[in-house]
């Protein structure tokens, strides 16, 4: 069914507000009882799978040259291996929600790179859109801020701010590539072969034993949820937005997984929703509609 192409633009943005948020919640039972670079590394392997049937179907499947190879090579390293990796083996360690509130820091690393790179030009409405999103993940997390000194939880806080690096380069990267880029779900399926193949290397190297028998199925479940929804279909929406809207507009949606993850915790996991989350909830909500508000967004 034919679909405007505004609509696919907003219906890739919400999906990568909405599922994103799911996947620190996912992420944190996965690795109850899976050891972290299995899960990552399975949960790569399993999107890989799907891509490859889907683009054996589509008859997309084909060699895309040593030089895009080495481009899609470089993509997973960044945005998969290093900061999807690292995320998860932080949340080994630390909170889902502390790992979201460090997350937080991501749009403001994208917006002083976009303007360096001549992705979008400095506006004060950004910088301020930024800082009102920025205040509302403080104030949504204000109580649990102690935890970034507990020494405890170094490991975890040191592997979270490698994984932002990863992604924020990897964001930018993809970006300045984008003009040249090849079709998304051929680009995904080499992306994710490659992570899945360094990921499960280093997964077997760290940890050769291996006792499933340990693993339980609330985890296996989180781990394939975190497949299907967390890699293949958000991916894919990230990478179609990304390749007509800023990195900003599209970074700065981190915030709306934040609120996510707090809303699953009261949801599930019969956390208390005070006034200080709604008013948390609400600069962040103000702060993404300033910073696309008046933004075009392109139909390509």
């Amino acid at each position: 069914m034919y679909m405007p192409k505004n609509i696919k633009l907003i219906a890739a943005l919400v999906t990568v507000a909405i599922v994103w948020g799911t996947t620190y919640l996912g992420i944190r039972v996965a690795v109850h009882s899976i050891p972290p670079w299995y899960v990552t590394g399975i949960r790569q392997s399993i999107a890989a799978l799907l891509l490859f049937g889907i683009v054996l179907y589509t008859k997309k499947l084909h060699w895309i040259g040593w030089k895009n190879c080495y481009k899609q090579l470089l993509f997973a390293v960044l945005m998969i291996v290093i900061a999807n990796g690292m995320t998860t083996v932080a949340e080994q360690h630390i909170s889902s929600s502390l790992a979201a509130l460090l997350s937080a820091t991501n749009p403001l690393l994208v917006f002083s790179g976009s303007v360096l790179l001549g992705f979008q030009t400095f506006t004060y409405k950004s910088l301020l859109g930024l800082g009102l999103g920025f205040v509302g993940v403080l104030l949504l997390f204000w109580d649990g801020i102690q935890d970034l000194a507990n020494p405890e939880y170094v490991g975890g806080i040191a592997a979270m701010f490698i994984a932002i690096l990863g992604w924020t380069s990897g964001t930018l990267l993809t970006k300045k590539q984008s003009a040249n880029q090849i079709d998304i779900v051929v680009a995904l399926f080499y992306q994710f072969t490659f992570a899945a193949i360094i990921q499960l290397a280093i997964a077997f190297t760290t940890e050769p034993a291996i006792h499933m028998e340990t693993w339980e199925t609330k985890s296996i479940v989180a781990m394939v949820y975190l497949a299907v929804f967390g890699s293949v279909l958000t991916y894919f929406a990230f990478h179609y937005a990304l390749k007509r809207v800023t990195p900003t507009q599209v970074s700065v949606l981190s915030y709306i997984n934040t609120v996510i993850a707090i809303y699953l915790g009261w949801l599930i996991l019969d956390e208390k929703i005070t006034i200080k989350i709604l008013i948390a909830t609400l600069l962040i909500i103000s702060g993404v509609f300033i910073t696309n508000s008046k933004q075009k967004l392109s139909t390509k």
